[in-house]
């Protein structure tokens, strides 16, 4: 009888070793596919998400200042020196935009723009920041913070704390000053005074350049800080209701939707006092460009168009805000 050998092995043949690379590599081919798609996937999402985060943030962040501009507390009249008095001397650092009253405090000439904007020109277009980038717009906002300055038990304060300029109210007229005593007026209530300045200017992170939305603030003196990265330009249109009769059947409604270089005459005129609305554009851009996306699309901010030939994602974001306090009725 034919003995086995039990330690005998028997390998694959070189074409069964061939078709198992084949497959192999078609699987890996496969998996490599499905990762490169899920990577790229992956890519676009982050990017996405950058921009949606970055715009819904300045929308917001604008949205919000400006719907609460010229906003005076219990003062229901005209921001300007007819009612309005101060002693103050104009801050370290003033933003003094276009006219003869466009700084932080009202003048005895002219009158005094609580809104005011324009399409910059130059880096230097205010005099106290010396960056801003050309092309976008710039907007200048006075109001106070909505909460007015009480003592512990409810009642008003009395003395206003150091670092801000406040203002003290009642429905008739009010003062602007700087800290210590509040001036005193009948039924008067104390509240911190704004003055904002947004625009956007480009620096250099890295290899990169970052255009930024930058916010200026009046404490003691005009300072500016970066707030959000990505926004590359910033536009504004303005809501002009010509109607001057509040019995008449146009009167609290936009007329006209105006870019800021044809805002100056009206300005001129009524201090802003008729712009009722603002539409807001706001163009987020990615801070990194990707080399295997090219960018050929042209965005429509308002009565401006840009097209761009980079590598940028970008994503356009726009909104309108009803100017609650630019006409106060009082009954």
């Amino acid at each position: 009888m034919k003995q086995i050998n039990s330690n005998h092995q028997q390998g694959f043949s070189l074409l069964e070793v061939f078709i198992a690379l084949a497959i192999g590599l078609v699987i890996f081919a496969g998996v490599l596919s499905v990762f490169v798609g899920l990577r790229t996937t992956t890519t676009e999402t982050t990017s996405f998400g950058e921009l949606q985060e970055n715009g819904r943030f300045a929308m917001s962040l604008l949205t919000d200042d400006i719907s609460r501009q010229d906003f005076w507390g219990d003062y229901t009249g005209t921001f300007d020196l007819s009612s309005i008095s101060h002693a103050l001397a104009a801050p370290s650092n003033d933003c003094n935009g276009a006219g003869v009253n466009n700084a932080s405090f009202p003048l005895a000439v002219g009158n005094f723009r609580t809104i005011w904007g324009e399409t910059v020109s130059s880096a230097d277009p205010m005099g106290c920041f010396d960056d801003a980038k050309t092309g976008s717009d710039l907007i200048q906002l006075k109001r106070v913070i909505a909460t007015d300055l009480v003592k512990a038990d409810g009642t008003p304060e009395t003395s206003a704390p150091v670092g801000n300029y406040h203002l003290v109210t009642n429905q008739n007229n009010g003062v602007l000053f700087n800290n210590g005593a509040v001036p005193t007026i009948d039924n008067g209530r104390v509240w911190q005074y704004q003055h904002h300045v947004y625009y956007v200017r480009e620096e250099s992170q890295g290899d990169n350049t970052v255009p930024v939305l930058m916010q200026g603030q009046l404490t003691t003196k005009m300072s500016f800080s970066p707030v959000i990265d990505g926004i590359e330009m910033i536009r504004f249109m303005y809501g002009y209701d010509a109607d001057t009769d509040p019995e008449a059947a146009g009167y609290g409604q936009v007329d006209a939707f105006i870019p800021a270089k044809d805002m100056e005459a009206l300005w001129d005129n009524d201090g802003g006092t008729k712009i009722i609305a603002v539409k807001i554009f706001v163009l987020a851009r990615n801070v990194i460009p990707d080399s295997k996306y090219t960018n050929s699309n042209t965005y429509q901010l308002g009565d401006l168009s840009v097209t761009f030939d980079d590598n940028y994602r970008r994503l356009l974001f726009s909104s309108t805000v009803t100017l609650y306090n630019a006409r106060v009725d009082s009954w």
